[in-house]
Order: C-alpha cells, then structure tokens, then sequence
C-alpha cells in the first residue's frame, strides 16, 4: 500500500514540474502552481524584480522656504495641494494630492517646520521673570545685539551700573514724566557719609528680534518690572514681552505668503492640515 502512495505522488511531481507558468500580463504578471498545489502570482513589474519603487512616498522635512520652494518644484504638479497649519506654525505639501477626478495616494509630502532663533528662544525663557541685580545685568549683557532702544551702549551702562551696586541698600523709587523710574541707593547704611545715589531704568526696551530660523527681524517691545523688598533694601528686575503671540503670527503670515508666491498661482495655500 505505501509503495502505490509513493508512486501516486512521484506522479503528482513530475504533473508539478512540467506546470507551466500562465501569462496574465504578457511580459509583466504570471501565475504558476507551487509544489505544494497553490497557484501563486508573479508581478515582475514590483519594485522587488525592477529595483525601482512602485510610487514616491514619505516626508521631506524642511527648515525655511527656500528649500520648500526648491523642492516643490521638483516634485510638485498640477494637482498638488499645500496647507497652512497656524496653531502649529507648519506647512505641507500633499505633493500626490487626489485629482479633480480621480484618487491618488497622498502619500507624498513635504513639510516646513519652523523652528525658533535662540535670541528668541532666550528672551522668551527669560520673560516675566524676576532676576537678582546681577543676572539682570548679565542677561542684557549677553544679549546686547538685540536692543534698539535704548541703544546697546546706554544698556550696556545700566548693567554694568547694577553689577556695580549689589551690595547696596534701594531704599525708595519714583516714577518719572517721561516713564521711566529712578531708584535712590545708600551704598553704606552703618557709615554716617555712606555713599548715595540714584539708578534711572527706562519704561520699556525695543527689541529686534527674528521669531524663526530663516525670517527677518520683528520689532517687539518690553515693559520694564521690578520689586523692591524695602525691608533688605534688595531690588529684583524683570521685563514683560508683550504680545509675543501677535509677533509669531505676523511672522507665520509672512512665511505663508513667501510660499503663496513661490509655489504655481493656480494652487491656493488652504488654511489647515491635509488628512492623515
């Protein structure tokens, strides 16, 4: 009995071997039965037998809109779709985008990611908060490039005026007319003739500052802060950015419209974000 088994299936073999495999797509996809009796397809048009992938795909990451631009013309077409995200500060090309008429992957993309200048990154960190004398004077001293008013230098005085007086006494401050706000010292209460003087901060600074790697300088304007604890005569000195979200806003607009004129005038830049 196991003799006609093993002749039964040497002739299911041979049967096997000579199966020839059938065209579908002439040249390009076949089928041919496998040993096991399954009819399995062959595609030789895939990537796996031409080595050449089946579409483009993945998302290109990009950090201004020279690059974005760059790349949208190569692989962008008429059918392509670009979307403004504000609430995210990003921009992305659905470079495969459906068309009128038919569907497409959407597969393709490519996305501008904005990222903050570290002059920015540093006076938002340093916001509302209040420093001793001496890393108040450090902190402007570190980031003189960024004033416009007061100037650099009259800034540059003021700090080294703070670090000059860390161990003396504040004992009062007024408010000027013209808003700025004088503070009255004694360097050397326990000593009759301790030395006395004044220390003028201005109201506000104006800044120039560049919210985005890529973008130009924004005008932003600080409001001066401080707390005198009249008890240890110790003065503490913030500055309040005001409105930074109005800066970053006017920012994005700008970089959106940068694209908006980059990119082909038929393809509208969508305020939102292409589905996933």
């Amino acid at each position: 009995m196991p003799s006609d088994l093993n002749g039964t299936q040497a002739v299911i073999d041979v049967a096997m071997r000579a199966a020839q495999p059938h065209q579908l797509d002439p040249g390009f996809i076949y089928t041919l039965v496998t040993p096991g009796g399954g009819v399995q397809k062959v595609d030789l048009t895939g990537p796996e037998h031409t080595g050449v992938p089946a579409r483009k795909s993945g998302t290109t990451l990009v950090r201004d809109v020279d690059s974005f631009l760059a790349y949208f013309d190569k692989h962008g077409d008429d059918n392509s779709e670009v979307y403004a995200d504000v609430e995210n500060r990003t921009i992305t090309a659905v470079l495969d985008a459906h068309t009128a008429g038919a569907a497409r992957w959407g597969g393709h993309r490519l996305e501008l990611r904005l990222r903050p200048t570290s002059a920015w990154s540093a006076w938002m960190h340093a916001d509302n908060k209040l420093m001793s004398q001496t890393a108040f004077a450090e902190f402007i001293e570190d980031n003189l490039v960024d004033l416009v008013e007061p100037t650099a230098a009259t800034m540059l005085e003021l700090a080294q005026s703070f670090e000059a007086t860390t161990s003396a006494e504040f004992q009062s401050s007024q408010r000027l007319d013209s808003g700025q706000r004088r503070f009255s010292y004694v360097e050397d209460v326990q000593a009759k003739a301790g030395r006395k003087g004044d220390i003028v901060i201005p109201a506000h600074l104006v800044l120039a500052l560049a919210p985005f790697e890529g973008t130009d300088r924004y005008k932003v304007t600080a409001r001066f802060k401080y707390r005198l604890d009249r008890q240890e005569g110790a003065l503490k000195l913030a500055f309040k950015i005001e409105r930074p979200e109005d800066t970053l806003a006017a920012a994005f607009e700008d970089i959106r419209t940068l694209v908006d004129d980059g990119i082909p005038e038929h393809i509208a830049v969508l305020n939102g974000a292409p589905s996933r």
